[in-house]
């Protein structure tokens, strides 16, 4: 069963709220941490906890309620029972960066040994938590996971911004880019595609214009960025 219970203000629980140390109610709004445990008595003291520091939390009974339930809008970061009924946590590890979703896990576990935490982390877990364990450390640990998915959000959100920059660009404009990044003067790229020097300058300004680069230093980290490179610039 899904329950999804709000953020409290920070003014509720002052001492609580001390933990997140350099970590504002702010820098956290609309966040979400995903508890998934089998023990209700677990799932309701790690949301009061998290609640209590002003984050959104919901919580499920296994792994399967979570994956039927719509994904949170805001950075989310999962804290998640090793042993799941069904589906053990970190198999369902695996299925979550099998099907490209890269959601930062933070694991709890009684049973932690070597050889988990080991393969938990190889998969890319933020943490292994083993019971009994400080609040301060699952916080630090959640903090941590949310950053690192909103820094993930943002270069995919800028990343998409940036192919749709590349989308109205020629096929033309397109070439003469993946020539310019490549450090081609103008009557270089001119000679090597048949083009006068004045046409080449005037589809260079429309690349810059187009692609919003206040600068060439600026188009070169962008052509680095798209994806395919500078293949794809010259094969679009």
């Amino acid at each position: 069963m899904r329950v999804v219970r709000g953020a409290i203000p920070l003014y509720l629980a002052p001492r609580r709220a001390e933990r997140m140390g350099a970590h504002s109610a702010v820098d956290h709004a609309g966040d979400t941490v995903v508890v998934i445990d089998d023990d209700l008595s677990v799932r309701e003291a790690l949301a009061s906890l998290l609640e209590s520091v002003g984050l959104r939390v919901e919580l499920y009974g296994s792994a399967s309620e979570y994956l039927g339930a719509p994904p949170a809008s805001g950075a989310t970061c999962l804290v998640l029972d090793v042993r799941l009924p069904g589906q053990s946590g970190l198999e369902f590890q695996r299925v979550l960066a099998a099907a490209g979703n890269r959601v930062p896990v933070i694991f709890i576990t009684g049973h932690g040994d070597i050889p988990m935490s080991v393969q938990a982390m190889k998969n890319g877990a933020c943490e292994l938590l083993p019971k009994p364990f400080r609040d301060q450390d699952l916080l630090d640990a959640v903090m941590n996971g949310l950053h690192r998915d909103r820094a993930s959000r943002a270069n995919e959100q800028a990343a998409a911004r940036l192919n749709e920059l590349f989308e109205t660009l020629t096929a033309r404009e397109r070439e003469v880019m993946a020539q310019v990044v490549a450090g081609r003067l103008n009557k270089q790229i001119a000679a090597d595609i048949g083009l006068s020097e004045i046409t080449v300058k005037v589809h260079r300004a429309s690349v810059m214009r187009k692609m919003a680069a206040k600068s060439f230093a600026e188009l070169v980290l962008m052509a680095d960025r798209l994806r395919g490179g500078a293949d794809r610039l010259r094969t679009d």
